[in-house]
Order: structure tokens, then sequence, then C-alpha cells
């Protein structure tokens, strides 16, 4: 579930950037963006979670040092973007 909410924030902060070259109101797009950053992590973890319960340690040393990382590093990336566009609308 988490790609699906990482993919559709990608797809919004395009969609963002999109219309803010455009000079078009992209706050919904940018609201979106963020919010599905937020669920993207939360989903993230939700999973962990699920696979602590399972003992599935195996998967947890698979997944979690790499995108513990590249969550981060999308995370900074969302609201660097979002917050650029934000600031710069204003």
């Amino acid at each position: 579930m988490w790609i699906i909410f990482g993919v559709g924030a990608i797809i919004a902060l395009g969609l963002n950037l999109k219309f803010y070259m455009t000079n078009r109101n992209a706050d919904i797009f940018r609201f979106i963006s963020l919010s599905l950053t937020a669920l993207t992590v939360c989903s993230f973890y939700a999973q962990n979670k699920t696979w602590v319960i399972k003992e599935d340690w195996s998967a947890l040393l698979d997944v979690v040092p790499a995108m513990s990382t590249a969550l981060w590093i999308l995370v900074a990336i969302s609201i660097l973007t979002n917050g650029i566009s934000l600031i710069k609308s204003k």
C-alpha cells in the first residue's frame, strides 16, 4: 500500500510543479502531495509492525535499512519542493 501512496505523492508533486510553472493555482496538488507523503510513511511503518508481530525478521532486515534512508530523502524532497512552490506563490 505504501508504494501506491508514494507513487501518488510523486504524481501530485509533478502536477504541483506543472501548475506552478504555468502560474495556475496548485494548492490542491500541494495538499495532496504532502498528505500522500505522510500516508506513505505511516503505511510503511504499519507494514513493519505487521512483520514484527509475525516475527518475520528477515523481511525487516531486508527492507527497513534501505527504505528508511529512501523515505527520509523523499520526504525531504517533498517538503522542500512543496514549500518552495508555496513560498514563491505568495
